[in-house]
């Protein structure tokens, strides 16, 4: 198995992933609405290969809160044949601390608290992402100490800046390797 950034070349393996994985219309999710238009975050964007394709995958996306930078992670899948492998785990701790090395501060997903607090994450309040989330699966995580101080509101779409550092480039721009 091989962990590897993803690249242009792997942009359609891996939506054809998160189709297996997910539900139809998983793109009308409100978290799908922050991404539109916006560069996921090229260096997190990892997957696992194997010699029959893409086992499994996660991206992230810079959003904003209250004016502070905040990665949302998602998605993450695993291919139905390598579940229970700790593929997801091990896309969660590597992709999680090279967000840390990259310098950011805080990572915001929706989802399961019982699958997600193994990794640190936690229940919060105070941040609100667009309708219909469930507020009780806004989940978050500090990657430095006093990550998540001060930093309350809407979630909202990021607004790239005139010139991104490298790691908010494309999953599939020219700086994917």
């Amino acid at each position: 198995m091989q962990l590897l950034q993803e690249t242009n070349a792997d942009w359609w393996e891996v939506e054809a992933l998160y189709d297996l994985c997910f539900a139809p219309g998983r793109e009308a999710l409100s978290s799908y609405r922050l991404r539109e238009g916006v560069a996921p975050v090229a260096k997190l964007c990892l997957l696992l290969r194997d010699d029959s394709g893409v086992a499994a995958a996660i991206r992230f996306w810079p959003v904003r809160i209250g004016g502070h930078d905040v990665l949302l992670l998602g998605p993450i899948a695993v291919h139905p044949t390598h579940q229970s492998e700790g593929l997801g785990g091990w896309l969660m701790r590597e992709s999680l601390s090279r967000a840390a090395q990259l310098g950011w501060a805080r990572v915001l997903l929706v989802g399961d608290e019982p699958y997600y607090r193994r990794f640190g994450f936690q229940r919060l309040d105070g941040v609100h992402m667009p309708p219909p989330t469930n507020p009780a699966r806004i989940l978050a995580l500090a990657l430095v100490p006093g990550g998540w101080d001060g930093v309350r509101g809407d979630v909202v779409k990021y607004d790239t800046p005139p010139a991104p550092p490298p790691h908010r480039r494309s999953c599939h721009g020219s700086d994917a390797t």
